[in-house]
């Protein structure tokens, strides 16, 4: 047993003396517990104090940083923080502590000759009225506010490349926006062939000399604006559309309720035509019935309708002056129909003539004068008035196809021998007679409303077009040859200002083709590529241009609207 073991106390003493000396503490202990306390509630203080020093320090920190970000994002993306605020005083300005000399003030010379005019505007505006003779153009509204009001372009940090002198704080509102105006112009420079009187702009900016002469130029380039842009004057371009040229390439239509909606034929349509008050549309087909409707577009309410027993109807045609219509079929007489007194006269056989048809005839612009077909070449002119013969003309071919001019003084023919005859009705002589280019038979002619020009067709499918005045004149060669159909031309048909041709064929499915006549081109979009029209036979336009009626096989009459013309 060692001397530590033989000196150690039982676990019983010890927990005893423990408690004893837990139990009465010395009168040292309670003086150095006391003295502890005393220094213990100062140093609690000072700790709290240190504390809220540190928040206070980082809340200040804090705050620096925000101010720093803020100045940053200013600086980068314009004035977030500090909006643009108008009519402050400097006192208040310099109580918000904004530095004016700040580093972001910089003098921008790099685009003086851009930026004068807009600052003489302003010194022109300052100055008074006395300066509104140096040729400026006057704002045609001005704002009386702009002139009151004062705007500090010192405080906002994206104001401040305004500024034309360091310590330039509080400007004029008229000056202000001139200002912008002119750093508008310096950021989005037009291009040079865009300037007005660029030739006589001098560019270079050398110095202060350079600088004036460029002043100068531009204000003489502005001072002449006023007579180049009397277009941007009015909205009239862009709100009515022009209609005296029709453009090439898409011709713009719709398609309307049919015009015999209300009555359609049972068999083809042979004839379609326009009264002259572009309201009412006969129609005219091989089931004897002649029709009359009245177009609208919407309805086409059937007016009346005749049915002529012994004739199916080839060609039915208005008289000019409205009052009659001439129809005539298969057969050795014609009838006609006032549309006055209601009544259908049947005329013929014509006294001396044998023919067994007189289903092809035209009707003279004057109505004065109906010219009908007749056997050998040989061409019957009969008044309108009395639906007599009053003369005859004969040509050295068939005759197939006649066209009127001159207001119903000359007449077209071309047949059989590929000649186009020009006849003057009151000689009742042949004054021209002229081959028809690479034509062998002619099969259809249409003039112009004025006369200018005439298309000749033939049975190979090619249209040629001639200047009328040329052609007199000796020269052979057509204007356009238009090669679109490829079977015998049946029928064609100018528009009321020529701007339009309509050519088309019986024989394939189609087969119609409208051309614009100033460029000599088919439109591209006709006819419409997800409709049929059949087999198209017959073809009128309304007197103002605004409707295209259709008859075709199946006897229907397709109408359209043209909408390049204001009027039907």
């Amino acid at each position: 047993m060692s001397l530590i073991s033989q000196n150690v106390l039982p676990k019983d003493q010890i927990e005893k003396t423990k408690r004893k000396a837990s139990d009465q503490p010395s009168l040292l202990e309670d003086d150095q517990e006391l003295e502890g306390r005393k220094e213990d509630k100062p140093d609690t203080y000072r700790i709290k104090k240190r504390k809220e020093e540190r928040k206070e320090e980082d809340k200040q920190l804090e705050i620096e940083q925000k101010k720093e970000m803020n100045k940053l994002e200013n600086f980068l993306f314009g004035s977030l923080y500090s909006p643009v605020e108008f009519g402050k005083d400097d006192d208040e300005e310099l109580r918000d502590g904004v530095d004016k000399s700040s580093a972001l003030f910089f003098t921008d010379r790099s685009a003086n000759s851009i930026l004068s005019v807009y600052e003489d505007n302003a010194e022109f505006q300052e100055s008074g009225d006395d300066e509104e003779e140096t040729g400026q153009r006057k704002p045609v509204w001005v704002d009386d506010e702009e002139e009151k009001t004062s705007i500090n372009i010192a405080r906002v940090n994206r104001l401040r490349k305004l500024r034309k002198e360091e310590d330039e704080s509080v400007i004029s509102g008229s000056a202000y926006v001139s200002r912008l105006r002119a750093h508008h112009a310096k950021l989005n420079p037009g291009t040079e062939w865009a300037q007005l009187d660029s030739q006589s702009r001098n560019y270079s900016s050398d110095g202060e000399d350079s600088d004036v002469e460029n002043e100068t130029a531009v204000a003489r380039c502005y001072k002449d604006v006023e007579g180049v842009d009397d277009i941007l004057r009015t909205t009239e371009d862009l709100v009515v559309k022009s209609r005296a040229k029709l453009l090439p390439g898409l011709l713009e239509f719709s398609r309307l309720v049919d015009a015999n909606a209300e009555d359609p034929s049972d068999a083809p349509i042979n004839s379609v035509q326009f009264h002259r008050n572009a309201q009412l549309l006969l129609t005219g087909g091989l089931d004897k019935k002649l029709r009359f409707f009245q177009i609208d577009g919407k309805k086409n309410t059937k007016i009346q309708s005749i049915f002529l027993e012994d004739c199916p109807i080839r060609k039915a045609s208005f008289l000019p002056d409205g009052s009659q219509v001439i129809v005539s079929g298969r057969r050795k007489f014609f009838y006609c129909f006032d549309l006055v007194k209601a009544n259908v006269d049947k005329i013929g056989p014509l006294t001396g003539r044998d023919e067994k048809s007189l289903e092809v005839f035209e009707v003279s612009p004057n109505s004065s004068t109906i010219a009908f077909v007749g056997n050998e070449g040989h061409i019957l002119l009969v008044s309108s008035k009395t639906k007599d013969l009053i003369g005859t003309l004969k040509m050295n071919g068939t005759v197939r196809s006649l066209a009127f001019a001159n207001d119903g003084q000359h007449l077209l023919s071309s047949g059989g021998d590929g000649h186009v005859y020009h006849w003057d009705l009151r000689t009742r002589a042949c004054f021209h007679k002229a081959v028809d280019e690479g034509c062998l038979n002619g099969t259809a002619l249409c003039t112009s409303p004025s006369g200018s020009l005439f298309a000749a067709g033939s049975d190979s499918g090619i249209v040629n077009v001639y200047n009328r005045d040329e052609f007199l004149g000796g020269k052979r060669k057509p204007i356009k040859t238009i090669e679109n159909l490829t079977t015998k031309v049946d029928f064609m048909k100018f528009n009321n200002d020529a701007q339009i041709l309509a050519i088309s064929s019986t024989m394939k499915k189609n087969s119609l083709k409208l051309v614009h006549v100033p460029s000599f081109t088919v439109f591209s979009n006709w006819p419409p590529p997800n409709r049929t029209l059949h087999y198209p036979r017959c073809l009128d336009f309304s007197p103002g241009g605004g409707f295209m009626a259709m008859g075709n096989a199946a006897g229907k009459v397709l109408l359209y609207k043209l909408h390049h013309y204001d009027h039907a």
